[in-house]
């Protein structure tokens, strides 16, 4: 049974999974939890707990608008409040997803994931009611962008604590009422229990190309979905036909960790042979340098940074500019 020493959001993690028959993850969280939030790995995390621990008490009337463009936390904030939250919101950079309107502070994120949202929901089966994991979800703009879609339980794993603790500080503002059908485990998806086969949606956006074993890495997917559950995955794509692959060689977009490169014809074919049916490309498109930048919340290089300064069509290394396709595929029943 869950330990209620736990803190709340720990404590409503235990509570959710019970809820929605994941019993058998239960007894894995505590050292999941322990490993993904160790302080001896990684250093900054105390500074990440102590801003979101600090951010004041907020008013009970509040008005969230989690289908929005802008995760959006309308509150009446003093002048003193703002100033503080912003501040403590501040030492959580670089915000990389989003973008967030808490309490009247704008963050501007280096990714406009509001955009891929736009290509992605109009092709989705629709979320209502439904239980979602979403692998590598970042700080959870897309968790909390399914919840406003009218998902019942929506499970973000991702292996960054600082994700984990800008989630938390947006939790803080989204209070009660919807803040706790999202939820956050700082894991990757090696975590998730084999064969779960639990999760009615389950979205893997942008991990693809960072596995050295790309087919593993679908079956995984595949594994956590109840039969007639729906994938919904995003990658780097190449141009080319169905049996078009590109490895690059250290660096991609100055990434150290980017390995397989498939066109989306040959993505679509990987889909199938890992078990996958009704498998449909619904969006492809390069990446624009309106859509992901540098701002004042994520101040480090961008994409910008990572192209060739004299052809824009190129990395640095010279190869293909980033291009990402969107795919859709469902688990046979």
């Amino acid at each position: 049974m869950p330990d209620h020493s736990l803190p709340p959001a720990q404590r409503a993690l235990f509570d959710a999974l019970l809820d929605h028959g994941l019993s058998k993850w239960v007894a894995r969280l505590p050292a999941q939890l322990a490993d993904g939030l160790d302080r001896k790995r990684f250093g900054d995390l105390p500074a990440w707990e102590k801003a979101v621990a600090k951010l004041p008490t907020l008013p009970e009337a509040r008005d969230v608008a989690l289908d929005s463009d802008s995760v959006r936390v309308d509150l009446a904030l003093t002048e003193s409040q703002q100033r503080q939250c912003e501040n403590l919101l501040r030492k959580l950079m670089p915000w990389r997803k989003g973008p967030y309107t808490l309490g009247g502070i704008h963050i501007d994120t280096e990714w406009r994931s509001d955009w891929k949202w736009q290509r992605v929901a109009p092709h989705l089966s629709p979320l209502e009611g439904r239980r979602v994991l979403d692998v590598g979800g970042g700080n959870g703009y897309h968790g909390w962008r399914m919840v406003g879609a009218g998902a019942a339980f929506v499970l973000i794993v991702d292996p960054s604590p600082r994700f984990y603790y800008q989630f938390q500080a947006v939790r803080h503002f989204v209070g009660d009422t919807d803040g706790w059908r999202t939820h956050f485990l700082p894991v990757g998806i090696e975590a998730v229990p084999p064969k779960l086969e639990a999760f009615d949606t389950t979205f893997s956006m942008g991990v693809l190309y960072h596995r050295p074993s790309p087919l593993e890495h679908l079956m995984q997917l595949r594994d956590t979905l109840r039969p007639g559950g729906e994938l919904v995955l995003e990658t780097l794509v190449v141009e080319g036909e169905a049996n078009t692959v590109f490895m690059p060689g250290e660096r991609y977009a100055a990434m150290p960790n980017v390995y397989f490169l498939p066109s989306s014809k040959a993505l679509a074919h990987w889909l199938e042979r890992s078990g996958f049916e009704d498998v449909r490309v619904v969006d492809e498109a390069p990446t624009s340098l309106a859509e992901q930048r540098s701002t004042e919340w994520m101040t480090f290089h961008s994409l910008a940074d990572f192209l060739d300064p004299e052809d824009a069509t190129l990395t640095l290394e010279g190869y293909p500019a980033p291009r990402r396709a969107v795919l859709v595929a469902r688990k046979p029943e």
